[in-house]
């Protein structure tokens, strides 16, 4: 303590009157390996006293920060050194879209140590509440004929969904998470708040008469998509995975496709990357025949495309390609799909809601339960058979086989019962010799 003098005690550091209180210093070492001076304040010296002893306490258990950020500038280095190095290029877009548009706005100038729950719950209770056509300008930087809303005085509360608010709250989670970890600070506020559990949307997804339908106006109109349909309904692939795939993930000849790859637009770039995150998701697919046909059917197509082409044929492994052997954009596959739908008189679904007909479809098409576990990738049969308690009518079953045999599947089915009748004939002809 404090002597009548007002001299400092013994062990009480370089405590010194600072404007209208106190100020002490530490030696500490930085989370960057550097030794440095940690400044604490207080209106007494007694305060002062008590946080120093605690700084020097925090000094001794490990590394600490001698400046701390706002919450938009570590964000910022969090993005860049921890999350675009680690995860895949379209999450990364994804976090940096939603600190920059939902975070960053409401609390980046906080304090990262000075964060409360009290700042949480309300950002989370106004984000729900911000009509985001408002506060991104959207209807603001349409031309002024075509403002029709928010822009003239008459808000269309565009607010974001409940499970778009947690997303938000996930991902300043995981932020804090790291900054905990490189002790930034010292718990996570993010964290500590609870909030609702947001309904996912039950998907509705075609029936297998609807699928069926779909298929056959894609065929009738030799649509160069027609393999891609197939295979994202049969094999229940998604949008980038059949746009990335690669001949040399496809073996025509033991009917197996391996799914390596997917293409996606990020950040205005087409990135062709690898696609695989579990063991399960790097397992062979068997190919059922109306696939083997589908793809046998687009290696001619390409073949055609890129004669027609000559020089201007860009040359690539993609299965799927342009009339000019470029990668199909994604959004333009989606463009398709909605058209085909509608040509079809089909009712329009997102395309990643065909991947719920699939098993349905294998049912079918007759497909053997085991090989359609190995698709469905399901760890018991059991999960599989409950699937195919439920098949679609006799006329939906011989449209699809139809399907198959008018591109040549089925052909394992064929060449068995040739070399029946091949069999057959050869004994017949035997007999018939004289001995």
């Amino acid at each position: 303590m404090v002597g009548v003098s007002g001299k400092r005690g013994n062990g009480e550091g370089s405590i010194y009157p600072y404007r209208n209180g106190y100020a002490a210093y530490a030696w500490v070492t930085t989370p960057e390996g550097n030794r440095k001076r940690k400044y604490v304040y207080g209106p007494t010296r007694k305060d002062v006293h008590e946080k120093w002893l605690k700084l020097h306490t925090e000094a001794k258990k490990g590394p600490v920060a001698t400046n701390t950020p706002t919450l938009a500038q570590y964000l910022a280095y969090w993005l860049k050194e921890v999350v675009e190095p680690n995860l895949r290029p379209l999450t990364a877009a994804t976090y940096e879209t939603t600190v920059r548009l939902h975070v960053v706005p409401f609390l980046g100038s906080k304090r990262l140590d000075r964060l409360t729950v009290q700042d949480m719950r309300g950002w989370l209770n106004k984000l729900a509440d911000t009509c985001q056509c408002c506060v991104q300008g959207k209807d603001a930087r349409r031309p002024e004929e075509r403002r029709r809303c928010c822009a003239k005085g008459r808000c269309c509360r565009q607010t974001l969904s409940k499970r778009s608010v947690n997303d938000a709250r996930t991902i300043l989670r995981s932020a804090l998470t790291n900054a905990m970890v490189e002790e930034r600070i010292s718990k996570n506020v993010a964290q500590l708040v609870k909030v609702q559990r947001a309904r996912r949307r039950r998907p509705d997804p075609w029936s297998v008469e609807e699928a069926c339908a779909f298929l056959e106006n894609a065929q009738t109109w030799r649509d160069y998509l027609y393999s891609a349909y197939v295979l994202i309904l049969v094999l229940g692939l998604r949008k980038g995975e059949v746009l990335g795939l690669t001949w040399s993930d496809v073996n025509l000849d033991t009917g197996e496709l391996h799914i390596r790859h997917q293409l996606q637009r990020v950040r205005r770039r087409l990135l062709h990357t690898d696609t695989a995150k579990t063991e399960a998701s790097e397992a062979v697919l068997p190919l059922p025949d109306i696939c083997l046909a589908a793809l046998r059917l687009r290696q001619k197509e390409q073949q055609a495309a890129k004669e027609r082409a000559g020089d201007l044929w860009t040359e690539s492994d993609l299965v799927f390609t342009t009339r000019y052997g470029t990668p199909v954009e994604p959004r333009n596959f989606t463009r398709e799909f909605d058209r085909r739908c509608e040509r079809a008189g089909i009712r329009r679904i997102r395309v990643h809601d065909t991947r719920h007909t699939c098993a349905s479809l294998l049912a079918a098409l007759d497909v053997h339960p085991r090989i359609a576990m190995q698709i469905l990738r399901h760890s018991e049969i059991a999960v599989t058979m409950e699937v195919y308690t439920h098949v679609p009518s006799a006329e939906t079953r011989r449209a699809l086989r139809k399907l198959g045999k008018a591109l040549g599947g089925g052909s394992k089915q064929k060449k068995e019962k040739k070399g029946e009748r091949e069999q057959q004939e050869r004994s017949a002809g035997d007999g018939r010799q004289e001995p």
